[in-house]
């Protein structure tokens, strides 16, 4: 009775060997050469390109000019990982240490690192056999009417082991793929924790600031208010008329109705803020409670050269891994287009009775070396291979576009945040003259020398720059972490899985 035959799909030819029968073409002979070819083939190099890391154009200085603080010194690693540590605000700190800890799109990456980690020891199995243990019994009767009609029993255990031998690479091929993937899964683990620190500094940022714009507007609504009784004094004194006396109230009104917009604004910030670390809206409330400035900057803050950015930002070395993942894709496809050897073999134990299952003269066992290899397939394998450059080329055009958006960021928070400085500081001096025009305008006033249309212009005047430097206040800050952001900080060992 001849062994089984396992014919692939491919066309191939299987050669089957038992111990108990032997033939010049496929018995010992021939199965011992097979299997020394198999392993001496073995150490070839895999099929297809091997991956080269592209060259990154970088310029060597950034464009803009490094004013207000900004230094061409080396990024301090430290502090770019934990650049929140910078602004000295214990409350900012420890919402994003929450943030790490709690926030649901970082659980996600984390979760992604894992599932690529499985693929990878999925595709690294495919380098090892395949072994699998067995057992059957059965009890059959023959028809009388085509045989004897007696009633046999057959038992069998035993072990059957598969390998196919990796000769031309595509299951390393398969592998290398799986590590970059999984390079790439980290790389995009800690780009969200680029995003996420930056998110909750910013939302920080916004509730302090809407604070700070809510204290001016109602400073300013005191004083309103005064100076609408004022009026409304001199109005039933006979000393003013009913003009002066509206003008007050749409002034004092307008005022008050900015009030509710800036109320909302600072719920929202802080719901968000409460989202972002995990927590349910309206839990961090009491932790925001009280009003503070918004956090100052640091003296100077070092932003290092082009290319040191280019190796800090993990969405660009993301892309460099994606890259070489998708290099390695095109030699997994190329192996297909080459012989794949097997190597198949069983163990066991046979007998037609139970008791005789465990004795000698039961044992059985079988190899089966056997090449296939696809002859015609209508070009669907080189087709496969030209797809896979294809998107390789798509990965190398992403990567290039990664550098240069990164370039870009950066650039452009360089130019914000000293702008935004200088901006600050015109705004503070055009508080200070506003304020003091408001005084002068109500003196004057108040002895009859100007008319009351210029104290409104006072009051309007000084309630718009004073809202406009607290907007400042909070974006220079908020400019300081987009280049924080923009430079690859705020990942760390936190968020490692």
């Amino acid at each position: 009775m001849k062994p089984p035959h396992r014919l692939s799909r491919r066309t191939g030819l299987a050669l089957p060997w038992c111990g108990k029968k032997k033939s010049p073409l496929t018995g010992e002979v021939f199965t011992r050469l097979m299997i020394f070819a198999v392993l001496t083939l073995t150490g070839c190099a895999a099929v297809g390109p091997d991956y080269v890391p592209p060259e990154s154009s970088a310029p060597p200085d950034w464009h803009t000019g490094l004013r207000q603080g900004l230094s061409g010194e080396s990024m301090e690693t430290r502090q770019m990982a934990r650049w929140w540590s910078t602004l000295e605000d214990p409350v900012l700190s420890r919402l994003i240490e929450q943030a790490v800890s709690n926030n649901l799109d970082l659980k996600q990456a984390m979760a992604r690192v894992r599932e690529a980690r499985a693929r990878l020891g999925i595709s690294e199995s495919g380098l090892f056999p395949v072994l699998d243990a067995g057992g059957s019994a059965s009890r059959s009767k023959s028809s009388e009417n085509s045989g004897s009609g007696a009633t046999r029993s057959f038992y069998a255990v035993g072990f059957d082991a598969g390998w196919e031998v990796d000769i031309f690479g595509g299951v390393r091929r398969s592998v290398e793929a799986a590590e970059a993937d999984l390079d790439a899964g980290r790389e995009d683990l800690r780009d969200v924790m680029v995003t996420l620190t930056a998110e909750v500094g910013l939302n920080y940022l916004d509730v302090r600031t809407t604070q700070q714009r809510l204290i001016a507007a109602e400073k300013n609504l005191a004083v309103q208010q005064e100076s609408y009784h004022f009026i409304d004094w001199r109005y039933q004194a006979g000393l003013s008329n009913v003009l002066e006396l509206q003008q007050a109230r749409y002034n004092l009104e307008n005022t008050r109705a900015q009030i509710p917009s800036l109320r909302s604004a600072l719920e929202e910030a802080k719901n968000r803020l409460a989202v972002l670390t995990g927590a349910i809206p309206g839990t961090i409330h009491e932790l925001l409670a009280d009003a503070r400035p918004v956090p100052g900057l640091p003296p100077t803050v070092a932003v290092g050269v082009p290319a040191e950015t280019l190796r800090q930002r993990p969405d660009i070395r993301g892309a460099e891994r994606r890259l070489a993942a998708q290099t390695a894709r095109i030699g997994a496809a190329t192996a297909d287009l080459y012989p794949r050897f097997r190597l198949s073999g069983s163990i066991g134990l046979e007998s037609l009775s139970s008791t005789d299952l465990f004795k000698s003269g039961s044992d059985a066992w079988s190899i089966v070396p056997a090449v296939s290899w696809n002859i015609f397939d209508a070009g669907a394998i080189r087709r496969n291979v030209e797809v896979q450059t294809a998107v390789q080329e798509q990965f190398l055009l992403a990567y290039e576009a990664a550098i240069l958006g990164a370039l870009e960021e950066v650039e452009n928070a360089l130019t914000a945040y000293a702008e935004e400085q200088f901006r600050r500081e015109h705004l503070a001096a055009a508080v200070e003259a506003a304020r003091l025009a408001e005084e002068l305008a109500e003196q004057q006033y108040s002895v009859g020398l100007t008319d009351f249309t210029t104290v409104l212009d006072a009051q309007r005047s000084l309630l718009s720059f004073e809202d406009q430097l607290a907007q400042s206040e909070g974006t220079v800050t908020a400019n300081l972490v987009r280049l924080y952001k923009a430079l690859g900080g705020g990942w760390s060992s936190l968020a490692e899985e």
